[in-house]
């Protein structure tokens, strides 16, 4: 589909959730991160997530989160919407946190579930409600229960879709049933937050997705959602299909940033494959696994 064909999204289509590099002794490599982000969107990301979960937020102090946002801001900002990761488990510092992101000049946030916490349904519209009241961005949700501990509850999602400023959910809930109570019943742009469901999600009518995968692939990722976007499922279901054993490798051997990284760094994309505790660089039985499932996709290395 020509690119002036494809509707407008306040967050973009192709949306890779960005690694964060390090140097070799562990601290925040923000030249390679705004390297990592020109290629991106030179190959076809119209999005990237700064220190989601796979940029490993957790680990970062607040003052390397913004430095990463502004490091992506001043390589791709005006090409790319930047989506700043600025959700955690203390209602509080996430606010404090979204605003310092949108002095920066960032496009918007990713909210993740408060996690650990465990909060009720009631405490999670309270959480997501309290940090959009504070700022003046766009927002997606990110519900991802299998980290989180807790769902966004499909009633939860459809109640938080009637505050302006949240415009969007990334599912990472692996619900099918869930996510189309969500599309029938609000105006929320959809992103899977699964590399491996973006096709059966955008038939359901998702926008595009949130991937890790991306990185490794961002051409055919950006094939696989026009395709879709276009109506063409024997293109995007071609696709799919070439790219099951890459998601394989990314996302199923290993935890998904340690992964990606590892094969970033053996596409010469990245000088290494350094990740925080508690987080490891993958073992040789896991690295063998890996390298087969991306020789099945053809993948050089």
């Amino acid at each position: 589909m020509p690119e002036s064909l494809l509707p407008a999204r306040t967050f973009g289509t192709l949306v890779p959730a960005m690694v964060t590099p390090f140097t070799a002794d562990g601290e925040v490599d923000y030249d390679q991160a705004a390297k990592l982000a020109d290629k991106l969107v030179a190959d076809g990301c119209d999005g990237l997530v700064v220190t989601g979960t796979t940029g490993e937020t957790s680990t970062l102090t607040d003052e390397e989160n913004l430095g990463m946002f502004r490091a992506v801001l001043d390589a791709v900002g005006g090409r790319a919407k930047v989506i700043a990761g600025t959700g955690t488990n203390d209602t509080r510092h996430s606010v404090n946190l979204s605003r310092r992101a949108q002095e920066l000049g960032v496009d918007g946030l990713l909210l993740v579930t408060p996690y650990y916490n465990k909060p009720s349904q009631a405490g999670i519209h309270a959480h997501f409600t309290a940090i959009a009241d504070a700022t003046e961005l766009p927002i997606m949700l990110y519900d991802i229960p299998g980290r989180a501990g807790v769902p966004i509850e499909t009633e939860t999602i459809i109640r938080l879709a009637d505050h302006p400023r949240i415009l969007a959910l990334k599912d990472a809930k692996a619900d099918f049933g869930a996510t189309t109570r969500v599309l029938a019943n609000t105006d929320l742009d959809v992103y899977s937050g699964d590399d491996g469901l973006t096709l059966p999600l955008m038939a359901a009518g998702a926008v595009g997705l949130v991937s890790v995968t991306a990185h490794v692939a961002t051409k055919a990722f950006r094939a696989l959602v026009d395709a879709a976007a276009a109506g063409d499922f024997a293109t995007a279901r071609r696709i799919h299909f070439e790219l099951d054993p890459v998601i394989r490798a990314v996302m199923t051997r290993v935890q998904g940033a340690v992964a990606a990284k590892q094969v970033l760094k053996w596409q010469g994309i990245l000088s290494n494959s350094v990740v925080r505790l508690p987080l490891v660089e993958p073992e040789e039985a896991e690295i063998a696994i890996i390298k087969a499932d991306l020789a099945e996709a053809g993948m050089e290395l």
